[in-house]
């Protein structure tokens, strides 16, 4: 399964993403072998390109409790049991039991195949690579981004950016690469946009989330999560520039989606300041960081359910996506360009209830948006979401198409931007 509307109705059964026919299947020689597969997507005519996948056992809606029993040592209470199909998802990706060790040299693995095989799918060497910015919610390391860098055979001298805002992170990187008023590194006295304008960068999520739910015991959590990666491969200003957005913080006080920070923070908050730290952690690498509700009993996540996520996310992000669309309205009238459409809008699939309600919300309001649902084959894949959805819609567009970006995470932190793709022109200022 591609694509279907945002409204309608998911089946109940599908073909793994490893049966798809493009994807290259492998194992990585760790514990007893785990599985990987990736599929790169090419789009000549706007230069942009990329790839994406999943590793370890693709574990069905049929047998995911026994799954889930088994990890857990326990039944899953009947109150617990979730109907997954009318979520949006039918498989999710899952490793075996690892040690830490086993853990840091799977993931530095996926990592640098996915760097190799996006810039491959751009026609670029990873030596021509002038940045790497990659979003992820539990780091396995704290200098993740630098080794898996390192492993694909990036230069030493290109720009690392580490993006830590939950399912929000990958929106976040892009959203830093290609807009200069995002202020998130602005202590530092960096514009990333300005620093990146014209150069190649490898943006996107990988989410090892399958190690990260080894640390704990919700319930709700191991039915929705699961492994994915998403990486693109762009020239901000070039392939694809900024038109309008904004970045939002609003705290999740309650902690509806709680999620243990495995990065460095301060645990510090400043009423009246930004709840996201940027740190300098090298000579060419960045850390960005954004505080979380974290679980009172230590665990790696904590969730109210689906609909504490609906809840948590359908208000802030109808907002979010609505400014954000005025926003284009007004920027098209001043191009003199009113009736631009939005060709779509790649949105997280946190699940398909919340992308759903946010859909007739909007519509209430007179927004009518394309949100399709591309994300059937993985669960809820964090900071790899959008950009997996991103590179699946990525042939059917065109050049000089408007896209509009939804980004949202734990937290929370909302990224909602509108991009051209592939003009040649500049848009004027």
């Amino acid at each position: 399964m591609n694509e279907i509307d945002v409204m309608d109705e998911v089946p109940e059964e599908g073909i793994s993403f490893y049966e798809r026919p493009n994807v290259e299947r492998d194992e990585i020689d760790v514990g007893k072998k785990v599985s990987i597969g990736i599929e790169r997507i090419s789009q000549p005519e706007l230069g942009i390109g990329g790839a994406y996948g999943a590793w370890g056992d693709s574990v069905n809606n049929r047998d995911l409790l026994a799954y889930v029993e088994k990890r857990l040592g326990q039944a899953v209470p009947d109150n617990e049991k979730l109907t997954l199909s009318p979520l949006g998802f039918l498989h999710r990706h899952h490793i075996p039991e690892l040690n830490d060790s086993e853990h840091l040299d799977l993931e530095v693995q996926v990592g640098a195949r996915f760097l190799r095989e996006a810039a491959r799918a751009c026609g670029w060497q990873p030596e021509e690579v002038d940045a790497v910015m990659i979003g992820l919610s539990g780091p396995v390391t704290n200098d993740f981004t630098e080794q898996i860098a390192h492993e694909a055979g990036i230069r030493e001298d290109a720009l690392k950016v580490t993006v830590h805002k939950a399912c929000d992170s990958s929106m976040s990187s892009l959203h830093m690469a290609l807009n200069p008023e995002v202020e998130d590194t602005s202590k530092l006295g960096i514009n990333l946009a300005g620093e990146l304008l014209g150069r190649k960068v490898l943006v996107g999520g990988i989410e090892g989330l399958s190690r990260f739910l080894s640390q704990a015991r919700d319930t709700n959590a191991w039915q929705l999560f699961g492994n994915g990666a998403g990486v693109i491969g762009v020239i901000p200003g070039k392939t694809m520039k900024f038109l309008v957005g904004k970045a939002r913080e609003a705290f999740d006080e309650k902690g509806l989606l709680a999620v243990r920070m495995l990065y460095p923070y301060s645990h510090q908050m400043v009423e009246g300041q930004s709840l996201v730290e940027a740190t300098q952690t090298g000579a060419h690498s960045i850390r960005v960081a954004g505080m979380m509700h974290e679980p009172e009993n230590g665990e790696a996540v904590d969730m109210a359910g689906p609909m504490g996520m609906v809840k948590l996310f359908v208000r802030n992000g109808v907002q979010a996506v609505s400014e954000a669309y005025q926003a284009y309205r007004k920027r098209m009238e001043e191009l003199e360009l009113p009736e631009a459409p939005i060709i779509t809008t790649i949105a997280h699939h946190a699940n398909l209830k919340i992308n759903r309600l946010k859909a007739i919300q909007l519509e209430k309001e007179g927004i009518h948006l394309s949100m399709p649902w591309l994300l059937s084959e993985f669960g809820n894949v964090s900071a790899a979401s959008n950009m997996i959805a991103f590179l699946r819609k990525l042939p059917s567009l065109s050049l000089g198409d408007h896209i509009l970006f939804d980004g949202f995470g734990a937290g929370t932190y909302y990224d909602v931007f509108a991009v051209e793709l592939g003009s040649q022109a500049p848009i004027t200022t």
